[in-house]
């Protein structure tokens, strides 16, 4: 553990308190909100040394540590994309944080855009693999021999059934299917959402892959949801904007808070 883990970790706990943390959640576009309901304290990154400083609207660049429906949870309002920074670990100093406060598991929600026509906006999907599309990683220059990291069964298989059983608990309909990273920040061409679909592609995004990959190095379990704000380039006649990404983005995110409640609730119990 770096000086920077460590330090950023006690002043964290200095702020918190000293239980430990259970579950690190990353919000995505539109999901902000649900840090709104944590009881505990919020701590703006910018008062988190190795923290990134995100930029993206929609977005809230708070970390909040307490209590979520009976888990001790550490909710970070906003991630750093790759194409902020063109730096594929930009979420590492976090992750290897709240594995030193105690988390074992990692889960992640995104906006997406949708390569399945039963799947529309509005909809959402648990991610069951992932397709690194954009060809980078953020284990790149790690020196040690950690950074051969095995991926098999990276959303991890308990969780997903756990989640999907609280989806089915709360009368939601949960898709499951493979999400794509593309870097961004421009969307995708009609002719690569073509190819990605080719590839085995359900769904697509801009996000979570790199902190999966992180977190499968750090030895957390993972998972992930996407909420889908849109069919993907060429599926549909939609207007595909960041605008429209966040306008659209509170139709998925009441399912997804729904399934993601009752999941915390059934580890709580």
């Amino acid at each position: 553990m770096s000086k920077n883990v460590k330090d950023t970790s006690d002043l964290i706990r200095a702020k918190a308190g000293e239980a430990p943390v259970s579950i690190g959640l990353i919000l995505g576009s539109g999901l902000g909100h649900i840090a709104d309901s944590v009881d505990g304290v919020s701590i703006p990154y910018a008062d988190l040394p190795g923290f990134p400083h995100t930029g993206v609207s929609g977005h809230k660049a708070n970390l909040v540590i307490g209590d979520l429906e009976g888990v001790r949870v550490a909710v970070f309002g906003g991630r750093s994309h790759y194409y902020e920074s063109g730096k594929g670990d930009a979420m590492r100093v976090p992750l290897e944080v709240v594995k030193e406060l105690g988390a074992t598991t990692m889960v992640a929600t995104n906006a997406a855009g949708s390569l399945q026509a039963d799947m529309p906006t509005g909809s959402i999907m648990a991610l069951s693999d992932h397709i690194n599309f954009s060809g980078l990683n953020p284990l790149i220059g790690e020196p040690t021999d950690l950074r051969f990291v095995p991926m098999m069964d990276c959303y991890d298989p308990s969780i997903r059934a756990a989640m999907a059983d609280a989806a089915k608990a709360e009368d939601v309909e949960m898709h499951s299917g493979v999400y794509a990273w593309y870097s961004g920040p421009s969307f995708e061409t009609v002719a690569e959402i073509k190819a990605i679909k080719i590839l085995g592609a359900d769904a697509v995004g801009m996000s979570t892959v790199p902190e999966v990959i992180l977190a499968r190095f750090l030895g957390l379990k993972a998972a992930a949801i996407s909420a889908i704000t849109n069919m993907a380039a060429g599926m549909s006649d939609e207007a595909i904007s960041h605008e429209h990404t966040k306008a659209m983005a509170p139709l998925g995110a009441a399912k997804l808070e729904k399934v993601l409640r009752r999941w915390l609730r059934d580890q709580s119990s």
